[in-house]
């Protein structure tokens, strides 16, 4: 269902308010740090734009004389923090090398809000041209308008439901519950594996149990679902198989530990060669759209300034190019400050201290300069949620860690361990800042076209999306220290004696701590990252040949890497969402082919299920962070566990009931008659 309904320029309604401000920061929690736990235990965050709108007119029409344009600004402001937390994908590199033992509170801020303000800045200027003037379909910034515009609708028309709330609300109440029965009481496993033998060759068919993946599966579609389970055949239907021949098993190991360990120190690198091409191969793809918005934001560069005059309809009002200058100066001081800090306490000479300072401002401005026309191209073509950030950070950290390379051998930092270290952490923590530059511009003009389709004022949007980024960071570095004490990163466990099985894998962070190494100490497993790269080669081959003719079995080598590379338990559940969102989308198109709904009534139904899934990642997410906090608090792996190890067995099968259950009753209701 369409709702045409655009705030004219002559109307000024209130839009940026303090209650908006308010709950904005309060959604901003929430989606923050759901975000930083998915993130860190699957490699992938969802856009919160629609669930922040949906949650932000529930909450305002409380009022009498909300708008629509004011909650427009919540879920800029709210979708603007949950982006920022894609720093966590490079961030906690720098605790699994060891260089910090947690997350300190003002550094971390710094750079994620600096680099955040960065990105706001560095788009604006591409606001009128590829927003208002291009033809740049903006996926999820159309679909936020119209969920504020039906919304509006119907809480004009009725005064009451139809928001999507419940939606949002059940998907949470019944993920919340199924987490905490499974990580809290322990009564539910959160996965199970079969293990299979042919010779000395060990396969491995994997599940895991997780709600949030099951939504994340949901919201990202058949494509990469597929993909991301041809990348777990190549790892654990081939290579570990494979392996596991040619290397016989060690006497008094367990076919299951022996398997997992070749997968972790062999196979795993496959998976990063494939994403490193996969990461090559996107951007190199999107050189013609990156060239264009690199042509826009220099041309635009003072169409700014030609936005502050009074005689400018208020729905063309950027931040004037004046405040953009100052901003964009005092975000490069506060990172030339950042990153004096970051290095102070080591035993360089103060010289070559500045020196690294300097360069890895330049670098992050610059390169940051260019990849945020990139990056607001590439969303506006293929949206926020399937923009290659990860392929961004990759190249940036190889870049950065080339040219301290350069700068190390000029002045002998790189002669000993502990400068070699202090290198690859100052790589890590520069990319961080990109990272942030690159994730905020994914955002901003998604956020921007939503205001332009329901009639906003841009430069009260560009105010939102800069308290976006503050709000965002505070929260960071917090939620980032929580998780790591609770659980524990891949390979960097804060306490003696932690369940290693519970510790999150952070995929991106391991992976970029991994190239970055190995082009410092030059110690990286090159033979299987060439057969990756091999592999990667070949999927890119496969998936030109599937383009021309077929539309599902596609093969996006980002994807197959990622599914190689993480845990199968993590996989297998996404792959079963995406499955779930086919089968369903399959059954809307026969009911409406066979004339039993009508379109917009199809379209209810998708919206439904986008908002039951980003319910379930935020239900499960924030009970795990509930769960950090007790874990925390008391000291043990398991405080509220209700049962031991010997019913491990039976919670496995038990979990696996209730997942299959609850995938059941997600597919019937987004099914239901009735508008969502």
């Amino acid at each position: 269902m369409t709702v045409d309904t655009r705030i004219p320029d002559h109307l000024a309604l209130p839009e940026l308010t303090l209650r908006g401000i308010i709950l904005g920061a309060l959604i901003t929690v929430i989606f923050t740090a759901s975000n930083v736990y998915l993130g860190l235990k699957v490699g992938l965050t969802f856009s919160s734009a629609i669930p922040a709108a949906v949650i932000s007119m529930s909450v305002l029409r409380l009022f009498r004389d909300a708008n629509i344009l004011e909650n427009n600004m919540v879920q800029t402001q709210a979708s603007a923090a949950g982006t920022l937390s894609s720093v966590i994908f490079i961030l906690p590199a720098l605790v699994m090398m060891g260089h910090w033992q947690g997350f300190p509170f003002w550094l971390t801020l710094a750079v994620c809000a600096a680099g955040g303000m960065l990105g706001v800045m560095f788009t604006i200027p591409l606001r009128r041209v590829m927003v208002v003037q291009s033809d740049l379909p903006y996926p999820e910034g159309v679909a936020a308008a119209e969920i504020l515009r039906v919304g509006t609708a119907a809480s004009e028309s009725s005064g009451r439901g139809g928001t999507g709330m419940a939606e949002i609300a059940a998907g949470g109440l019944v993920a919340a519950a199924v987490s905490f029965a499974s990580s809290g009481l322990r009564v539910l496993g959160d996965g199970v594996s079969i293990w299979l033998s042919a010779g000395a060759a060990i396969f491995r068919i994997p599940m895991g149990f997780s709600l949030a993946l099951l939504g994340a599966g949901y919201l990202i579609g058949i494509v990469a679902g597929l993909a991301m389970l041809t990348g777990l055949i190549i790892a654990w239907g081939v290579a570990v198989p494979v392996l596991t021949t040619v290397h016989p098993m060690p006497a008094g190991a367990s076919a299951a530990s022996y398997a997992t360990s070749l997968w972790s120190s062999q196979v795993r690198f496959i998976g990063a060669g494939v994403i490193g091409v996969g990461a090559i191969w996107t951007l190199a793809t999107l050189a013609a759209p990156m060239a264009r918005g690199l042509k826009v934001t220099f041309s635009a560069m003072g169409g700014a300034n030609r936005n502050a005059g009074g005689d400018i309809p208020r729905t063309e009002r950027d931040m004037p190019g004046f405040w953009i200058a100052v901003v964009s100066l005092v975000m490069v001081a506060i990172l030339v400050v950042t990153f004096r800090a970051f290095l102070s306490g080591t035993s360089i000479a103060a010289g070559t201290s500045w020196t690294l300072v300097a360069y890895a401002v330049l670098f992050a401005f610059v390169f940051g300069l260019l990849v945020a026309a990139a990056c607001g191209y590439m969303a506006g073509l293929v949206g926020s949620s399937t923009s290659p950030i990860s392929g961004v950070g990759i190249v940036a950290i190889v870049l950065v860690s080339l040219l301290i390379l350069a700068i190390g051998n000029g002045d002998g930092l790189l002669a000993t361990e502990g400068g070699s270290k202090l290198a690859i952490a100052l790589a890590i923590f520069t990319t961080s800042a990109v990272v942030a530059v690159a994730s905020i511009s994914n955002d901003n003009l998604q956020d921007l076209k939503t205001g332009w389709l329901v009639g906003a004022t841009p430069w009260r949007q560009q105010v939102a999306l800069l308290i976006g980024c503050v709000a965002g960071a505070v929260v960071i570095s917090p939620v980032l220290e929580l998780l790591y004490n609770a659980y524990g990163f891949a390979d960097a466990m804060p306490r003696a004696g932690m369940d290693a099985s519970q510790a999150l894998s952070a995929p991106q962070a391991t992976l970029m701590l991994a190239i970055v190494r190995g082009i410092f100490t030059h110690q990286l497993n090159w033979s299987m990252i060439l057969v990756g790269v091999a592999v990667g080669v070949a999927l890119i081959l496969v998936d030109q040949v599937l383009k021309r003719t077929c539309r599902i079995a596609r093969m996006p080598v980002l994807a197959v890497g990622i599914g190689i590379y993480l845990p199968p338990t993590v996989s297998a559940p996404i792959v079963i969402g995406a499955v779930l969102a086919w089968l369903v989308g399959r059954a809307l198109q026969r009911r409406q082919a066979a004339g039993w709904i009508h379109g917009d009534d199809a379209a209810a139904a998708e919206r439904r299920g986008v908002l039951i899934a980003s319910g379930l990642i935020v239900g499960e997410s924030l009970v795990g962070v509930l769960m950090a906090v007790i874990i925390g608090a008391s000291g043990s792996e398991a405080p509220l566990a209700l049962v031991g190890a010997g019913f491990a067995t039976a919670a496995s099968w038990l979990g696996l009931a209730v997942f299959l259950g609850v995938a059941v009753l997600f597919g019937r209701r987004v099914l239901a008659g009735g508008r969502a």
